[in-house]
Parts: structure tokens; sequence; C-alpha cells
């Protein structure tokens, strides 16, 4: 299965990023160009699991378990905006993720992405940037300076990141063609 392990933004702070978002989509965004990220699959992915083999999950599980015994909560808030792989030519747009002890999110996705190693499992190898997909290009990437400048205010309140999730993701199977993500797994922080 296609999966991967990432953060959920509180819905206080998801509701802020709607109220952020919803006045930009509408002025600056050709909607034939972007598609915009649904608010109930925000989320900041630290490792991605292109295949994960279900007889494996198990194993991740209880490897998971004991990272997160180990590990403690972070505080985070979404700080300004990105663009992959830049703003001229952009396929996706991404909301900034601020953290007060820089590193920690780097770390994690590291560890998780080892000890998914370790069980088994096949793991992306790109570059961690911590972010939130905020919308993604229709066909060929689009120059997004002036969406990155109204998108760079955001700024919202802070949140504990308390819980981190094992999520499945099926491509095309939720509304519009979306995927539909179904989480598998809450690994609790203590």
């Amino acid at each position: 299965m296609r999966a991967f392990i990432a953060l959920l933004p509180p819905a206080a702070i998801t509701e802020e990023l709607d109220g952020f978002l919803e006045p930009r989509q509408e002025a600056l965004a050709d909607r034939a160009q972007w598609r915009w990220t649904r608010s109930e699959q925000r989320h900041l992915t630290l490792a991605f699991l292109p295949e994960l083999e279900e007889w494996r999950e198990e194993e991740l599980i209880a490897a998971g378990e004991a990272w997160a015994e180990r590990s403690r909560p972070v505080q985070l808030a979404l700080r300004g905006a990105g663009a992959f792989p830049d703003p001229g030519e952009a396929r996706v747009l991404w909301a900034a993720v601020a953290e007060p002890d820089p590193g920690s999110l780097a770390s994690w996705a590291m560890a998780l992405r080892s000890l998914a190693s370790r069980s088994g499992v096949r793991v992306d190898g790109t570059r961690f940037t911590p972010h939130l997909t905020l919308a993604r290009s229709i066909g060929r990437p689009q120059a997004a300076g002036h969406l990155l400048q109204a998108l760079d205010t955001l700024h919202t309140s802070t949140w504990r990141a308390e819980e981190v999730c094992l999520i499945r993701s099926e491509l095309g199977q939720g509304p519009g063609g979306t995927p539909r993500y179904t989480v598998r797994h809450t690994w609790s922080l203590s």
C-alpha cells in the first residue's frame, strides 16, 4: 500500500488556515491552473512510504511505538509560504512550518525514515523540508511569485504536535479524483 508518516494540524489551525486562504484563492488563483488541497487532507509528511507491504505494517507500528516513547511533543506554527521546485516554475505551493527549536522535525523525519527502512519498508529519499502542501499546479508548472507574495503573510497560532500518524493514501479514490487518506495508526508522544 502507498502510505506516509505525518503530523496532522489540529482543527483550530485548519480553520485559521482556511480563513486565511479563502479570499486569496478567489482573488489570485486561476482555478484552471491550481488544485487547492482540501482542509481534511492537509498534513506535514515526515516519511513517504511508496510501497508499504501490509505484512510489514505491524513491525513498523511497533518500531514507531518505541520511537514515540522516546520523543517529546514540539511547538509548531505556519509562517510564510514557498514553492517546489521554485517560484518561477512551481508545481507545489506550500505553507512553511516554523518550530521554536529548529531541527526537531528534521530529526524526527530522519529517525522515522530510518526505523521504517529497518522494518523493511522502502522509503522515499527526498530531502526533508517541513511544509504543508496548499496547492498543486494542474498540468505544467506555473509562475507563482504573485501567489507567494499573498501567501507569505500567513501566520497561524502555535500548536503542540503530540501525535504522529501512519496514513494510507489511495490515489484517485477521494472526491473529485483526489487521494483518499485513512489513518492506520496514531503514535502518541510522551
